[in-house]
């Protein structure tokens, strides 16, 4: 088992909840989790299979891998199933232990979206053999989702909404995030997550050839259980003129080991500004309703469509709606010219904003109970493909998406 096992990559930043039915299989997973090769990932072991499952993820959010040990013979498991494709989110993954020795079963279960099904007994070198091929085989989609978030004018409050949005989704669904500030002379996230951190983006960026996953997280800042920043150095000693794919390098490499990696882009136009939005998972752009926002939106959006044929439009968000004595186009009017709809508004409100920029906290560590928390929330849920409610309305989102297990209903 030792070879075996030393020929296993270590895990990435992943989230794990098991649900066994058998002492030796809860023990097989637990051993796996505490091995050097899982010290990333977060695992949880739990008692019950299918059923408990579909219990809990009813009301919470499922992780980016399911681990599920079924007693049951092979037609009451696919019944069993059914009751988890309601509340499975898409982009977990599953995995079902079995004691049946079924290949027509095994077929059965890929067919329907479920990743590996395994035969009981497993041991741990079984449980982190197939955690690794799920996540860091060679030729396997990298792990996590890039989101880039840019402001229409300096000044909107891209970065405010980029840093909550982080923290949201870090708390929400106890994933790992990764932060990076791309505004090296000016950023900010060192400052509202009230971090000093001796290293950060400068020295993955000016050492990209040697940036690995080792030499990545030495750079990471820690901001929250979930959450890790790479801070700008907010220092003027130099100038910061970068190539075209300068930041290609560490997006992938931030990727390849983070569920979430959240871009701090600053406000400005250029070659390498123009590939991360190109090559982004998701784009948020933020914009107030004035002319001058409405334009450079519309400039942004027509842009990143033709650089993007293949993906959505960009996401936009309308901050500080409503300030005092400021004329302001209405949503209706700034959206119409532009083909696509406001995934929120932000109404202006500087008391908490600036409360929580001062003290380095987020508003949701400030005032849990502002208003702008839900919008925070609602973005997160739709960078991340979540369904912010469980049951029929999250089943018909999920099946429009083409979610994990939406397929175990197509007989």
């Amino acid at each position: 088992m030792r070879e075996r096992l030393d020929e296993l990559r270590p895990i990435p930043r992943i989230s794990v909840q098991a649900f066994c039915e058998t002492a030796e299989v809860s023990a097989a997973i637990s051993a796996a989790a505490a091995d050097r090769r899982m010290l990333k990932a977060h695992v949880h072991v739990n008692t019950g299979g299918i059923r408990a499952a579909a219990e809990h993820f009813a009301s919470a959010p499922t992780p980016n891998l399911v681990i599920l040990e079924s007693k049951y013979p092979p037609a009451e498991l696919l019944e069993e199933l059914e009751m988890l494709a309601d509340v499975c989110d898409p982009g977990s993954k599953v995995v079902i232990i079995g004691h049946y020795n079924d290949v027509s079963l095994y077929r059965e279960l890929t067919r329907r979206g479920i990743s590996e099904y395994m035969l009981a007994p497993v041991h741990l070198a079984d449980i982190i053999a197939i955690v690794s091929q799920l996540f860091v085989a060679e030729g396997v989609e990298p792990l996590g989702r890039s989101m880039a978030f840019i402001g229409a004018k300096g000044g909107v409050g891209s970065s405010t909404i980029a840093h909550n949005v982080a923290w949201s989704i870090s708390k929400l669904f106890s994933t790992d995030v990764v932060l990076a500030d791309l505004d090296l002379p000016f950023g900010t996230a060192n400052m509202n997550f009230d971090k000093d951190p001796a290293q950060g983006i400068a020295e993955a960026v000016f050492s990209a050839d040697r940036l690995d996953d080792v030499f990545l997280d030495r750079l990471l800042a820690r901001c929250a259980d979930h959450l890790s920043l790479l801070a700008a150095p907010s220092a003027l000693d130099r100038t910061y003129d970068f190539e075209t794919e300068a930041f290609s390098a560490l997006i992938e490499a931030a990727r390849r080991g983070t569920p979430a990696v959240v871009l701090d882009v600053p406000h400005v136009w250029n070659d390498w500004t123009r590939s991360v939005l190109q090559r982004a998972d998701e784009v948020v752009i933020t914009a107030t309703p004035d002319l001058a926002n409405l334009r450079n939106t519309k400039n942004l959006v027509d842009t990143l469509r033709k650089a993007r044929p293949n993906d959505p439009p960009p996401r936009l968000v309308l901050n500080q709606v409503g300030m005092t004595k400021r004329p302001e186009i209405a949503v209706g009017e700034f959206v119409e010219p532009l083909g696509i709809e406001v995934l929120t508004t932000i109404a202006f409100d500087p008391l908490p904003f600036g409360m929580a920029a001062n003290t380095g906290r987020m508003m949701g560590e400030t005032d849990a109970k502002h208003v702008a928390n839900a919008a925070f929330a609602e973005i997160a849920y739709a960078l991340t493909g979540r369904s912010s409610t469980k049951g029929q309305g999250a089943r018909a989102a999920k099946s429009a998406k083409g979610g994990l297990l939406a397929r175990i209903r197509r007989r």
